[in-house]
C-alpha cells in the first residue's frame, strides 16, 4: 500500500508543469492579482474563466513574463516551470518565451510570407542549421496547426492574405515552431466566426497531446468543450480550480455557481 501511495505521489508531481504560489500582480498602485496559487498540469487543457477585468489574462501573462513589457507592472510570489523559478534573475525572458508560446486574441501574423512567419522563431533561436531543416520545421508546424493542406502551395504569399481563422492557425503554427512545452492562448477564438472557432477548438484538443495548453476564454461553453481543468477568477482572486466537469456541474464556491448560472459577470 505504501509503495502505491508513493508511486501515485510521484506521478502527480511529474504531471505538474507549472506551479504558482501566492502570486500578486500590481499595476502601479492597483492590486490586479491577489494570492493566486495553482498547479497547472502537463498535456492538459486548462481554462481560465471569469468576468471581464477579473485578472485571468493578467495571470496568463505572468506565465511567460509578458507583464515585463508593461513598465508599471510588478509581479510577486513564486512561479515555477518544471521546478525552475521563471522570475529568477538568471532567466532570459526571450528563451522562456520559446518554451512558453503564446497566441493572442486577434490573429497577428507578421507582415511576411506564410513560410517566414513560421520560420521566424526557429531562426532567431537557432533551431535549424540548414534550409532543409527549416523546411521540415515549417511543414511540421503547419501540419500541427491543421493548415498545411491549405497553405502548402502558397508558402511565399503574405500571411496577412489568409482568412481570419487561417491567420489564427498560422499564429498557432508560429507558436509551436519553437517546440514549446506550454502554449498560452488569450481568447484565441473571440475574433473568429463559428466555423473557424470549431477548427481551432479541434486543434486545441490535438495540441494537448504534446503541450500543456492554458486558454483564457469568455465563453463558458468553450471552456466546457475544450478543457479538462478550469480555474474561475473573480476580482483578482482565484476562487475555484478543479476538473471542468465538477466546476460546471457541482462548484464548491457560491461565487462560481453565480457566475456559471449568469447571476454575476
Amino acid at each position: 500500500m505504501k509503495d502505491n501511495l508513493e508511486g501515485r505521489k510521484l506521478v502527480n508531481q511529474m504531471d505538474v508543469k507549472i506551479e504558482t504560489r501566492d502570486v500578486q500582480v500590481f499595476y502601479g498602485d492597483t492590486h490586479a492579482i491577489k494570492d493566486v496559487s495553482v498547479d497547472i498540469l502537463d498535456k492538459t487543457v486548462t481554462s481560465f474563466i471569469g468576468p471581464s477585468g477579473c485578472g485571468k489574462s493578467t495571470f496568463l501573462r505572468c506565465i511567460n513574463r509578458m507583464n515585463d513589457t508593461i513598465p508599471s507592472a510588478r509581479v510577486e510570489g513564486t512561479l515555477l516551470l518544471d521546478g525552475e523559478d521563471i522570475y529568477h534573475s538568471g532567466i532570459d525572458p526571450v528563451q522562456l518565451r520559446a518554451k512558453v508560446g503564446m497566441v493572442f486574441q486577434k490573429p497577428n501574423p507578421f507582415p511576411k510570407s506564410i513560410y517566414d512567419n513560421v520560420a521566424y522563431g526557429p531562426r532567431i533561436h537557432g533551431l535549424a542549421s540548414t534550409k532543409a531543416d527549416l523546411d521540415v520545421i515549417v511543414e511540421n508546424s503547419l501540419r500541427r496547426a491543421a493548415l498545411w493542406d491549405e497553405a502548402k502551395d502558397r508558402l511565399l504569399e503574405p500571411g496577412t492574405g489568409l482568412s481570419g481563422g487561417q491567420q489564427q492557425r498560422l499564429c498557432i503554427a508560429r507558436a509551436v515552431a519553437t517546440e514549446p512545452e506550454v502554449l498560452l492562448m488569450d481568447e484565441p477564438c473571440s475574433a473568429l466566426d463559428p466555423i473557424a472557432t470549431a477548427q481551432v477548438e479541434e486543434l486545441i484538443d490535438e495540441l494537448k497531446q504534446n503541450f500543456s495548453v492554458v486558454i483564457v476564454t469568455h465563453s463558458m461553453q468553450q471552456a466546457a468543450r475544450v478543457s479538462q481543468k478550469t480555474a474561475f477568477f473573480h476580482l483578482g482572486y482565484l476562487v475555484e480550480y478543479g476538473d471542468t466537469d465538477t466546476i460546471f456541474t457541482n462548484p464548491v464556491d457560491p461565487r462560481t455557481e453565480s457566475y456559471i448560472t449568469g447571476r454575476i459577470g
